[in-house]
């Protein structure tokens, strides 16, 4: 690059043969006097080494001369000047390259460096070329740095040292020494052209500045060095960088026009650096929603605290996390913190635990764990002062005063630090957890965060873990859930791909291995759709563990379309901190529709969908299991849904809209059915004929309602008379009360088809 034709800058000072009166024997500015018609200075014509040329005398310390014309100065433009002396007779002196350097205003600027270095003359006659080369950058090669202020320069020699020498000067050149520092035809500017020093110590951010609003269409290049930036910087051209930023915790970098990853990792000398000042920027400048991790691995030696680094509590604007892949590093950083504790629970305050002793050693985030404490309950917040913790979750059954345990995990991202986050979306991101670390710790409160497309590599405890309410209306879509606990037995395990608290969580078509759980679903108004999780293993008749637990008797949720593979759906009220029913909404709202169930390997006993009560006087209040699949290999169980009474039974006296059908049966040695069609055969004439539909009914279910009888054949007596007679039915006969009786008006015999309910449909 050559800005002197590019630009069509003049350069070159005249040459001695115009006149010495073009020349200043001070600092070249208007006005001051010139080499014409000096007793120590005249014009030589023809020199033998320089043809025209100036010939002077020093008389005084330091002798100056500069051209009259305003020589052009910018940044980005590197100018040589060169001289070339030879000394005649006399004392023999220094030489160096000298300016003036003039602002807009014709004022010198003083920062800048106006000499050159000097040389000595050694020998009479000798020609000794003396050069300086002028520039904005702090460079090596340059000479004189002036910076970004001089707008022209009035440039010369001084001749130092010893008086008295007679010296011959050959006309100055100027030059464009730009393509030096610059590649040819490259359409960038250097900050250092701008002031910018690179030392690691002088403030930096005016010249980054200054680069980039002289940038226009073209790049800002960093060239090698480390920059410091003392406050925020916004670059809104393009950014190239060869050398490293450092900057405080809370200045910000912000590079609009190449908002990515393989951008903040060069700028700050490695991925991990580069994507926490990356995430800064995301949440503190409203220009990008996106950040491209550039399908790089980041290793992380640390959880990235989001609110910490961002310095934010509050935000509720959209931003996605796209494309890369997260690891942990196996580190101290990753150790679970573990407190134990007494403290008292009491139902009047059924999210609070009082009385906490060491409250300051439970963290925020924390597991809850102890007697009577339901699967998946964390630390909302603790007041140490006040000796309180805040629970996500009621507790069923920890009424007193006992002693609790709290784990504290360590997450790949940790939200915990906001009180509120919404919209903030994971989007073809790796989690690879390595069995170090879990994955994501969800906001205190939220709504409508995402993560679609995802990897959750081998978490240690959990994948997504919600501690609060910041899962209200999460979707996980399209995401692997990979156990670090896959060679274990079910019983072993203890990780849990994820946990809902709040309402409206949307799990769909994502793809979960071996977890001891797939989801913890407080709650209601969840969607789980299209996955595929599956919780088997080596063992012979082994223990399954449930897939899918609904806490929240009244769930209004749907499980549609799911493979359901070795583990089973569990409805339990274990977050209710007054489990027994009183009069409040029971076991409802729950519609399981065209699913896969498959188990293998699995003991008799095992069931696919099983309600567990935490307290007695609870009843089913609107089930639908339909249009499903169950099957078995490698052996066969008795049926496929059941009641696990180890805390209360259910009331099957006040079942209410369960719809059990169209659903097909493979290795199972009872089918359940409800409303069922039963075929009756008597054999002998009888006035009460005993129907058993009971093996068919959902859940121990009673033969509650008749609600239709349809004789096929012939109904007749013991010689063979037919009867037109109708019977009338008694219904929860028997000592299991899942009996129906007919009772005709004589002793007859014959066959009818019987549809009976375990439920009240009304």
């Amino acid at each position: 690059m050559n800005k002197a034709v590019t630009e069509g800058l003049a350069l070159m000072p005249p040459a001695f043969e115009a006149g010495l009166s073009l020349w200043s024997r001070e600092d070249g500015l208007a006005g001051q006097g010139s080499w014409a018609g000096q007793a120590n200075a005249a014009f030589v014509a023809a020199d033998q080494d320089f043809g025209g040329c100036l010939e002077v005398q020093k008389t005084g310390a330091t002798l100056k001369l500069r051209s009259f014309q305003r020589i052009p100065f910018q940044p980005g433009l590197y100018l040589r000047v060169t001289a070339r002396v030879k000394c005649l007779s006399g004392a023999l002196p220094t030489v160096r390259i000298a300016g003036f350097a003039a602002a807009v205003n014709g004022a010198n600027v003083a920062g800048a460096v106006q000499v050159g270095p000097g040389v000595a003359l050694t020998s009479y006659g000798q020609v000794v070329t003396v050069s300086a080369i002028i520039g904005s950058g702090n460079r090596d090669g340059v000479d004189m740095v002036w910076g970004t202020a001089p707008a022209y320069g009035h440039l010369g020699i001084d001749l130092t040292g010893p008086v008295g020498g007679v010296l011959r000067i050959d006309d100055i050149v100027v030059e464009d020494a730009t393509e030096v520092f610059h590649r040819n035809l490259m359409t960038w500017v250097d900050v250092r052209d701008y002031g910018a020093v690179g030392d690691g110590v002088a403030d930096d951010t005016a010249a980054f500045e200054a680069a980039d609003a002289a940038a226009g269409q073209r790049s800002v290049l960093v060239s090698a060095g480390t920059y410091r930036l003392a406050g925020n910087v916004t670059f809104e051209s393009h950014v190239h960088f060869e050398g490293v930023v450092v900057m405080p915790a809370t200045a910000r970098l912000t590079c609009r026009r190449n908002f990515d990853l393989n951008t903040y990792a060069a700028a700050f000398g490695g991925e991990e650096a580069g994507l926490r000042k990356a995430l800064q920027a995301l949440f503190n400048f409203s220009d990008h929603v996106e950040f491209d991790l550039s399908g790089r691995r980041v290793r992380l030696a640390a959880p990235l605290d989001l609110a910490a680094i961002t310095g934010l509590s509050v935000f509720n604007l959209r931003r996605v996390i796209r494309n890369g892949q997260l690891e942990a590093q196996d580190g101290a950083a990753w150790e679970t913190a573990v407190a134990t504790s007494v403290a008292t629970y009491s139902v009047a305050s059924p999210t609070r635990l009082t009385g906490v002793a060491n409250a300051a050693n439970i963290a925020p985030g924390a597991r809850v764990s102890g007697t009577g404490v339901g699967r998946e309950v964390y630390v909302r917040a603790v007041n140490v002062a006040a000796g309180t913790v805040e629970l996500s979750q009621p507790l069923f059954a920890a009424a007193g005063t006992r002693s609790f345990t709290f784990e504290r995990y360590r997450y790949v991202v940790d939200l915990m630090g906001f009180a509120n986050l919404s919209r903030l979306e994971f989007r073809e991101v790796e989690f690879d957890c390595g069995g170090v670390a879990s994955g994501i710790l969800l906001p205190v409160a939220g709504i409508a965060l995402r993560v679609d497309n995802c990897v959750f590599n081998r978490p240690l405890d959990r994948g997504i873990t919600s501690p609060g309410l910041g899962c209200q209306g999460l979707m996980v879509d399209l995401c692997q859930f990979l156990s670090n606990e896959q060679s274990l037995p079910v019983q072993s395990r203890t990780s849990i791909a994820l946990n809902v608290n709040a309402n409206d969580a949307k799990l769909r078509e994502c793809r979960v291995v071996r977890f001891a759980h797939f989801a913890i679903l407080g709650g209601t108004g969840h969607l789980v759709v299209a996955n595929h999780f599956f919780q088997g293993d080596e063992q012979q008749a082994g223990l399954r563990r449930a897939g899918i637990v609904f806490t929240s008797t009244h769930a209004r949720s749907l499980v549609v379309g799911n493979y359901i593979d070795n583990c089973f759906l569990e409805w339990s009220n274990e977050h209710d901190a007054e489990p027994s029913f009183s009069n409040e909404l029971s076991f409802g709202g729950l519609t399981v529709t065209g699913n896969i169930f498959m188990a293998s390997g699995v003991s008799t006993a095992f069931r696919w969908i099983v309600v567990t009560p935490r307290g007695p006087g609870h009843f089913i209040n609107g089930l639908m299991v339909t249009d499903n699949t169950f099957r078995t290999i490698n052996g066969t169980i008795e049926r496929v849904e059941g009641v696990d009474d180890s805390f209360a039974g259910l009331d099957a006296a006040r079942f209410r809209n369960i719809t059990f059908e169209a659903n097909a049966f493979h290795s199972i040695d009872q089918m359940t059915v409800s409303p069922v069609i039963i075929e009756h055969n008597q054999g002998s004439a009888a006035e009460t004929w005993v129907v058993q539909p009971g093996p068919w009914l959902p859940f121990g279910g009673r033969a509650r309602v008749v609600t239709g009888l349809m004789p096929e054949g012939a109904v007749t007596t013991a010689s063979n008379v037919t009867q037109w007679a109708l019977p009338f039915t008694l219904v929860e006969q028997g000592g299991a009360r899942n009996e129906v009786h007919l009772r005709w008006p004589v002793a007859v015999r014959g066959r009818v088809q019987v549809t009976v309910r375990c439920d009240n449909p009304l």
